[in-house]
């Protein structure tokens, strides 16, 4: 299992909302982590429409958990960021093409697999992402810097 790009920086970026108590510019995040301003700005977008980060725009603008991190399931999260109807080509009623569909007893493997993934990617929280805020506060603090020296 991979998780898109997506889905990844959604989650790097909701931990990052998890160690401030600020609002925080997408410029910082992206500084932070490394990645792409532009690609942090959809993932921002996607996240406030989910209704997980509040946007504000223009000067002292930027992004901020809209609920508290012990509230987000890191499972609910992937689910609505991940497609996992097309996971194989035959969990998609509509496009598939498999010749064995329906007598492949791998289909059934493949859905519990996943299943269980999902299943024990909802018993984590974001807040449970983060254990030490202060801890991985100071380490995206230090690589932040480092990205400006």
């Amino acid at each position: 299992m991979r998780l898109n790009l997506m889905t990844d920086y959604a989650l790097r970026l909701l931990m990052y909302l998890a160690t401030e108590e600020r609002t925080v510019s997408v410029d910082e995040i992206a500084d932070a982590y490394g990645i792409s301003r532009n690609h942090l700005m959809k993932v921002g977008q996607q996240l406030s429409a989910m209704g997980l980060v509040t946007a504000k725009r223009g000067r002292g603008g930027g992004l901020a958990l809209a609920v508290p991190p012990e509230e987000v399931s890191v499972g609910a999260v992937v689910r609505q960021l991940e497609s996992l109807g097309g996971f194989v080509e035959c969990f998609s009623p509509d496009t598939n093409t498999c010749r064995i569909a329906g007598m492949c007893g791998l289909q059934g493997a493949l859905k519990l697999a996943l299943g269980d993934f999902l299943k024990r990617l909802d018993g984590y929280t974001l807040a449970q992402s983060v254990p030490d805020r202060h801890r991985m506060a100071s380490r995206l603090e230090l690589l932040s810097d480092a990205c400006k020296e």
